[in-house]
């Protein structure tokens, strides 16, 4: 992606870090449906399950409840590999036994393309994933840190994603025009969420917004945006 790379011959390896379960829809959703259209492999890692967004459950109770859903949205999408961290909703933190954590995944994984939040998100949870997984990657690239399991491993491209606070000036936006019922089928699979909050309808309005300018043969055109963080290469 940056697109042509998404559609080569080679298979790649994409690998999403979503803050809580349906982050990952809302920015991405459409972007990964097309990954696995183009047969590449998609893994999502989800820092935490969502646990503390409601006081109608406990959060063992919601925590299960979001896991499923979050399964069954990315299923919808084709994407089957999953990967719960379970840190705590709320209090996502940049240190020792999550970076080390995030650095084995990165290592073991060897992803092409990592998704993260990008940088100026307004929610907490969301910028401090974008520190720690940037942080993360760049520790799994060198020959340092004992404690680390695996090689080293430098991903050539992160993108960061708009969730809550769109992106002023984005960097590159994919042509999601194809996929966006797909996605926004996906999003409606975290019913705990969009009974209460439509961001269905929100980001379908955003997505419809980013796709000014692209060109399709029927309908309309969507986008989705993104900043790029880190390229060896505009395709």
């Amino acid at each position: 992606m940056l697109q042509a790379i998404a559609i080569g011959a080679t298979v790649l390896k994409i690998l999403v870090f979503s803050p809580h379960p349906d982050d990952d829809i809302i920015g991405c959703g459409g972007s990964i449906a097309k990954h696995v259209q183009a047969g590449n492999q998609v893994s999502i890692a989800y820092m935490t399950s969502g646990d503390a967004g409601s006081l109608d459950y406990t959060k063992k109770e919601l925590g299960e409840i979001r896991e499923k859903e979050a399964t069954k949205a990315a299923n919808k999408l084709g994407v089957n590999d999953l990967i719960f961290l379970h840190e705590p909703d709320g209090y996502i933190q940049n240190k020792p036994d999550v970076l080390i954590k995030l650095v084995n995944l990165i290592r073991d994984m060897k992803p092409d393309l990592i998704y993260i939040p990008h940088k100026n998100d307004a929610v907490q949870d969301h910028q401090r994933t974008y520190e720690v997984v940037l942080e993360a990657t760049k520790r799994a690239s060198g020959p340092w840190f004992q404690e680390c399991s695996g090689t080293p491993w430098a991903t050539p491209i992160v993108l960061g994603y708009e969730v809550w606070t769109p992106i002023q000036a984005p960097g590159y936006k994919e042509d999601i025009s194809e996929f966006i019922d797909l996605k926004i089928e996906a999003l409606l699979e975290h019913k705990s969420q969009v009974s209460s909050i439509k961001y269905d309808e929100a980001i379908k309005g955003l997505n419809r917004y980013r796709g000014l300018g692209f060109a399709v043969d029927s309908g309309q055109p969507y986008g989705e945006a993104f900043e790029i963080i880190k390229t060896k290469q505009v395709y």
